[in-house]
């Protein structure tokens, strides 16, 4: 991480309407837990002050979250709040940060089941007008991975997916080959991280186990995706990313 992320001025200042990014995926299972809460905390580590968001319901993510950055994780439900309160709410909940990251839910389109885009991902990514981070699973693919990329990046023109973080690339020839297929897209890699089981939150069945139930091994967890993280992403073009945001 370079001199860039933390330093001083305007760009930098704690406002009300800071630099945002939202970490979306094509689905559930990608990684992205994996990618925010690494963001939460590597950017957190290197000195901003960071307001951690979860769209949707979920109360366990958000436990992450909070260790990630040290202020409470808030959910932006536009199902259970209406979607004129999302804006209102994530102000709100981001007064006095430097840099917000919302973790979307499901696949970047999936909403309330029969009514369309509610509740999903890319309709908070509107509401707040931030540009997302898509977290593509790339294992078991190549040239497939811009064919999809190029998909959810052109299905919704209201909805700006601005970058690509891949995750579980096998090898360097893997990350060549998807790089590669990526440079028509339009969408730059962000991000490569490798495959591994040293650095992921563990789930069951309802999904990751609350921070409650194993706070020590939580807090290990959040230090090595933050580590990942600083490692596998460029986090000046992600905090640059951010503050494109209007």
């Amino acid at each position: 991480m370079s001199a860039a992320v933390g330093s001083g001025g305007a760009a930098d200042a704690r406002c009300v309407n800071p630099p945002r990014l939202v970490v979306a995926a094509p689905s559930s299972g990608s990684g992205k837990t994996t990618v925010a809460t690494g963001l939460m905390a590597a950017f957190t580590e290197a000195g901003l002050t960071v307001s951690p968001h979860k769209a949707g319901p979920d109360y366990i993510d958000p436990g992450y979250h909070s260790l990630a950055t040290g202020r409470p994780g808030r959910n932006l439900d536009a199902y259970l709040c209406g979607t004129e309160r999302i804006a209102p709410l994530f102000a709100h909940a981001a007064a006095g940060s430097q840099l917000a990251v919302v973790e979307g839910v499901m696949g970047l389109f999936d909403g309330a089941a029969g009514a369309g885009e509610l509740a999903s991902t890319a309709q908070v990514a509107k509401l707040l007008k931030a540009p997302v981070v898509l977290v593509v699973d790339a294992s078991s693919q190549s040239r497939s991975a811009a064919a999809l990329v190029h998909g959810f990046a052109s299905w919704d023109p209201e909805v700006r997916v601005a970058g690509v973080v891949l995750n579980k690339v096998a090898s360097d020839r893997h990350e060549a080959l998807l790089r590669e297929a990526l440079e028509g897209c339009g969408v730059p890699v962000l991000g490569v991280l490798r495959r591994t089981a040293g650095a992921e939150t563990p789930s069951r069945h309802l999904g990751l186990v609350p921070v409650a139930e194993r706070h020590r091994d939580a807090l290990e967890s959040v230090s090595a995706l933050a580590a990942r993280v600083r490692e596998g992403c460029d986090m000046d073009a992600l905090l640059a990313l951010a503050r494109s945001a209007p």
